[in-house]
């Protein structure tokens, strides 16, 4: 049964415009001036290093794809990794006036977190966002009633915004072939509805112009024969990762502006092994000397094979011998890395990362060379922090927990970004604490984890009570101090976010 796709905003109409756009941003794009905006594929081609073959005058094609496998070197992977190794999420705080609520819903969260292993999966969100622009987190209702978050990318997913409001989706596809069944599922989600379709066709196509869909079909349903489900959550429950939405709204890959540097380094690789090919040996000359025909052909004889293992002689004392000068190799190694630099500074990963050159060189001067890889990171965990936030309250609304499901206080936890020792991080702590800042903060600022902390409060509780003498609460030399009621000491110390005040010597 044909589906409507004429009317703007029903369901039909959302299936074809949200899959067009999808399907046509995985192929690059040319605008009027010539000037290419690489697809999806090219992306991920470049992102796996498997970019493509450059062209080298008076060089087969075919020869130069064999010396492609070697000539590929995968820096723009290397310009994703980077930034990706230092985003991970620590856990979420939840302010609030009552610090045992907010401490429940800290734990809350936690525990849906680990019950997804987004400790692994949060790395392919951030990593799809930066090679692929955008990721997605699809929060869903699974079968024991628990929130289910699952990684998507925009090869599958593709959103509408709301006219006029970037922070909330009007509408969100997802698109994917089913491997059991060989057809092609699509799920649409409205705030108001979900609504399924189905397709016989392994590759189906939107021309965005028809006013019918005729090869897709409402997917029957256990509940629903027309395919379609009340949306519960009364929203899209797809939340984005954009990559760099300074640079362009729909996002922006972490090495698409190093693309062409990337395509430079090649080039000048496969211009260097063709001089290693056929001018590093030195070429060998004779003159004078008399070449003889084929008597059938009619076609010169080669006389000399260039081998190195062979020497050239001939009867004729006129002949001359003579060799070319071997090709000089340096500049095609300073070209090499002339550009590999230039990626440096425009994708701000740090030089040592890519040349691997590391002598005699400080800490500070190690601290100063990653600034920018620091910073570039902390403004992508900015904007992600946003989108991990939204996950859980959309987590939380699919418990039913409405408090939660609107706690706009909520706050992503991130490791720290900067590479630092232990001696650092603990020498700051000492000097925190005598500036007053909690213990707690000073834990997390020393990168142990929320579990860690509070597996650390409960130990320093018991240690304090155990070091209390039983046969005599309070030392003689504090009794004075136990009768103005200010004893350091606790019979019953509080476990919990408040243990810290409760111990003596916290630093």
């Amino acid at each position: 049964m044909a589906i409507d796709a004429s009317t703007p905003e029903s369901p039909g109409w959302w299936l074809q415009r949200l899959g067009k756009r999808m399907l046509d941003e995985r192929a690059d794009d040319r605008d009027a001036d010539g000037e290419i905006t690489p697809g999806l594929d090219t992306l991920r081609a470049y992102a796996e290093g498997r970019p493509p073959l450059p062209h080298v005058p008076g060089v087969d094609p075919r020869e130069a794809r064999e010396w492609m496998r070697d000539a590929r070197t995968n820096w723009t992977s290397l310009v994703i990794d980077s930034p990706t190794e230092r985003m991970h999420v620590d856990g979420f705080r939840f302010g609030g006036d009552d610090d045992e609520s907010a401490k429940s819903a800290d734990e809350d969260a936690n525990r849906i977190w680990q019950e997804n292993a987004m400790d692994a999966d949060a790395d392919l969100v951030h990593y799809g966002a930066l090679s692929q622009r955008r990721a997605f987190v699809l929060v869903e209702k699974g079968d024991d009633g628990r929130p289910l978050l699952s990684h998507e990318t925009p090869r599958q997913v593709a959103v509408e915004h709301a006219q006029g409001n970037r922070r909330k989706l009007a509408a969100g596809l997802k698109l994917w072939r089913d491997d059991w069944t060989g057809r092609t599922v699509a799920t649409l989600w409205t705030p108001d509805e979900i609504r399924h379709f189905t397709t016989k066709s392994q590759t189906p196509t939107f021309s965005g112009r028809s006013a019918t869909l005729q090869q897709w079909d409402a997917m029957a349903l256990p509940n629903a024969e027309d395919g379609t489900e009340r949306n519960e959550l009364g929203m899209v429950p797809l939340v984005p990762f954009i990559n760099r939405r300074n640079r362009r709204p729909e996002g922006f890959a972490e090495h698409e502006d190093v693309l062409s540097i990337q395509n430079r380094i090649n080039l000048s690789l496969i211009n260097l092994i063709a001089a290693m090919k056929y001018g590093a040996f030195r070429q060998r000359w004779a003159a004078g000397l008399v070449v003889d025909e084929d008597p059938i052909t009619g076609q010169k004889i080669q006389p000399f094979q260039l081998d190195i293992r062979k020497l050239w002689t001939t009867d004729d004392h006129e002949t001359k011998f003579g060799e070319f000068q071997a090709t000089d190799l340096r500049p095609y190694v300073a070209a090499v890395e002339s550009a590999v630099q230039d990626l440096a500074a425009i994708s701000r990963t740090p030089p040592h990362y890519l040349l691997g050159q590391v002598v005699n060189v400080s800490g500070q001067a190690l601290t100063a060379a990653e600034t920018g890889l620091v910073s570039k990171v902390k403004d992508r965990q900015r904007a992600f922090g946003e989108s991990w936030e939204q996950v859980m309250r959309l987590a939380f609304r699919v418990l039913g927990d409405d408090t939660r499901a609107t706690a706009w206080s909520a706050e992503t936890l991130w490791q720290d970004a900067e590479s630092r020792t232990v001696s650092e991080l603990a020498d700051a702590a000492v000097k925190k604490a005598s500036a007053g800042v909690p213990w707690r903060q000073r834990m997390e600022d020393m990168q142990y984890t929320p579990q860690q902390i509070d597996r650390m409060e409960i130990d320093r509780a018991a240690d304090a009570l155990n070091a209390t003498p039983t046969s005599d609460p309070q030392p003689a030399h504090l009794q004075g101090q136990a009768d103005n009621g200010k004893s350091p000491f606790d019979a019953r110390p509080v476990i919990g976010r408040k243990a810290a005040e409760n111990v003596p010597n916290a630093a």
